[in-house]
């Protein structure tokens, strides 16, 4: 009991008290996950809590960090699977080609746990906008075209109807919490409704489908993805358009421009292109779009983003071109069929 006191346990969610996930007190006990493990546990850190929907606690052993990821409506299993799948299909961490996954540790139903190894590396978030970003991109979209190629069966399918139909969800709250914006943002909604109209049917593969720099750890030569919680069967040049808009996001958001890492955009998009072909160019623009128009509502997720808000909304209306577009519009219920 004098060992089990002395062992650090960081938690500074309190996701103890979380009422959706009553276990979360076992996750925490050095005790009871020594026994899960089945070896000795040194120190727990919880990295992330969404409240009543997922955490993601970091468990420390002799010589191994693991992180447990906890989601409130059951066990996700086939997180696990698709990881040790992954890693089969040669996205191990000796793959000649240098892009791998963590690997899967284990699962532990009645914590509503599956956990996997964590890997070292830096963000490409942190890398991108230093020299040889542009070289980073370029093995970015290399890597991210390999696991499409890789084919992997999903339990889920994205479609054009479904991205549409997030951003109108969340465009709704937007308008709620800033009711002078809802003209402007119905026009954005109605927009992007007839940008993916434009869209032609695509050939679909696995696809990561939250695909961002934080989602990319550089370890030298060799890249690990991260992160598959969303993985689904969907068009592969919404990955593509999803990572550049979260870096033109970035380089609002840091550096004070949109465009200030478009070379790094560029190279991302021509190096896929060379691979998956020049035919989703349009389709990868679309997805970069779309993805910034949610980045309006993620902007209010963050106190210190919240400024971004009103610059997101006017690059795009200017993307879209609907800025000096004066008529009225419907509201948000309901996008165009």
């Amino acid at each position: 009991a004098g060992a089990e006191r002395n062992i650090p346990r960081v938690d500074p969610f309190g996701i103890a008290a979380d009422p959706k996930m009553r276990f979360l007190a076992e996750a925490l006990d050095p005790m009871v996950m020594t026994r899960h493990l089945k070896r000795a546990v040194r120190a727990i850190r919880v990295r992330r809590h969404k409240p009543g929907r997922r955490c993601l606690i970091e468990y420390e052993l002799d010589d191994i960090v693991l992180l447990g990821k906890v989601r409130a409506k059951g066990l996700d299993a086939s997180s696990h699977h698709l990881m040790a799948s992954l890693r089969n299909a040669g996205f191990d961490g000796n793959s000649e080609e240098g892009v791998s996954v963590p690997t899967p540790y284990g699962v532990i139903p009645e914590l509503q746990m599956w956990l996997q190894e964590k890997v070292s590396g830096a963000p490409a978030t942190d890398l991108l906008s230093e020299p040889g970003g542009v070289a980073l991109a370029e093995r970015i979209a290399e890597a991210i075209h390999q696991l499409h190629l890789a084919a992997l069966p999903a339990c889920r399918r994205h479609t054009m109807r479904d991205e549409l139909g997030l951003l109108r969800a969340k465009l709704a709250l937007v308008a709620l919490e800033k009711p002078r914006w809802t003209q402007r943002l119905a026009r954005i909604l109605e927009a992007c409704y007839r940008l993916g109209a434009l869209s032609p049917r695509p050939a679909t593969s696995g696809i990561h489908r939250d695909f961002y720099p934080d989602h990319v750890l550089v370890e030298g030569e060799r890249i690990y993805l991260v992160d598959f919680d969303l993985y689904c069967d969907g068009d592969p040049a919404l990955d593509v358009g999803n990572f550049i808009a979260h870096v033109s996001e970035q380089s609002l958001r840091i550096l004070g421009d949109h465009r200030a890492m478009e070379d790094r955009e560029q190279a991302l998009a021509e190096r896929f292109m060379d691979l998956a072909g020049e035919g989703c160019r349009a389709a990868i623009d679309t997805y970069a779009t779309l993805t910034l128009v949610r980045h309006i509502y993620l902007s209010r997720q963050f106190p210190d983003r919240r400024h971004l808000s009103e610059p997101l909304l006017e690059l795009c209306e200017h993307r879209l071109g609907v800025r000096q577009r004066n008529r009225q519009s419907s509201g948000l219920q309901r996008g165009p069929a």
